[in-house]
């Protein structure tokens, strides 16, 4: 069983490579045109492509998922495995970094944050394989800028959708348009901050490549055979710019994500209100009862 979760682990790269090998016309020289769109389906309100980026996001999810699986079969309490050790690290990791930005009140946010992240990360790295990255979609982004800002806003209101208004108005009330701007800026700046950061670096990346292939055959050209179409100059500079382009800045990209999402959802949860109201509540909830006792033992 374990062997098997490894390897459904590892399917849908491989069926994403093999999708890309037969679906995804070749390209000639520089091409940054985007997810490519396997089929449109027709909607009432208009029609829904069905690109790279989709795909390759539930191929990314599928293979998290049996990851997860693989990691967590078999626990123990006692002679541990090490994927066991290896999961216990992770969740650990996490509900620490939970822990020390959001407090002990959000510490259900840890499940949600390690999805972030391994989303993210994972779908930044799947340009290391050939595959387009989904965190080069602004759709795909957008959509966790959009559920991390229902959320945003969902513990804005716990101590009242009144204290959630008002709140526009501070410091000050004349400041109140600027802060519906602010507000409705902060999906929008996360999705474009991650978006831009991974597409920028695939571009750049391409662009590099681009341009190390005409200075080789502009230095090599004259070659006999096929050394003078053999690029020299790609080899090894392209990979060292994979470190920061590929490993470094898409890990980077979704733990700054993480991170905002984390800051904004706790920066905004107003505490001393909502702990105040829940004591309200609890000591009118027990007057109510003590007057309940008081009745039937009159009675």
């Amino acid at each position: 069983m374990t062997i098997l979760l490894l390897i459904l682990a590892i399917l849908p790269i491989i069926a994403g490579i093999i999708i890309k090998v037969l679906f995804v016309p070749a390209s000639e020289g520089i091409d940054i045109t985007g997810a490519h769109v396997f089929f449109t389906i027709d909607l009432p309100m208009g029609g829904l492509p069905i690109s790279e980026a989709q795909i390759n996001s539930w191929l990314v999810i599928l293979s998290l998922l049996f990851f997860c699986l693989f990691l967590t079969h078999g626990l123990k309490t006692t002679a541990m495995s090490k994927r066991q050790i290896v999961a216990e690290w992770i969740v650990q990791s996490v509900e620490n970094l939970v822990k020390s930005n959001m407090g002990e009140f959000f510490m259900g946010f840890a499940p949600f944050i390690a999805a972030i992240l391994g989303l993210s990360a994972c779908s930044s790295l799947l340009t290391l394989v050939g595959l387009f990255p989904p965190t080069s979609d602004i759709n795909i982004v957008g959509g966790w800028a959009i559920l991390t800002f229902i959320l945003i806003t969902y513990y804005k209101m716990k101590a009242g959708p009144l204290i959630y208004i008002k709140s526009f108005g501070e410091p000050v009330p004349f400041l109140a348009p600027l802060n519906i701007i602010s507000e409705v800026a902060t999906p929008i700046s996360m999705a474009f901050r991650h978006y831009g950061n991974v597409l920028s670096g695939s571009i750049i990346s391409v662009l590099i490549g681009a341009l190390l292939t005409t200075l080789s055959q502009l230095i090599f050209g004259n070659l006999p055979g096929i050394l003078g179409d053999f690029p020299f100059l790609r080899i090894g500079l392209p990979a060292i710019l994979s470190i920061y382009f590929d490993l470094f800045s898409g890990c980077l990209q979704a733990f700054i994500f993480s991170m905002l999402t984390m800051l904004y959802v706790a920066g905004g949860f107003p505490e001393d209100e909502y702990f105040r109201r829940k004591r309200l509540k609890q000591a009118k909830k027990k007057e109510n009862m003590q007057v309940i006792e008081n009745t039937n033992g009159g009675v």
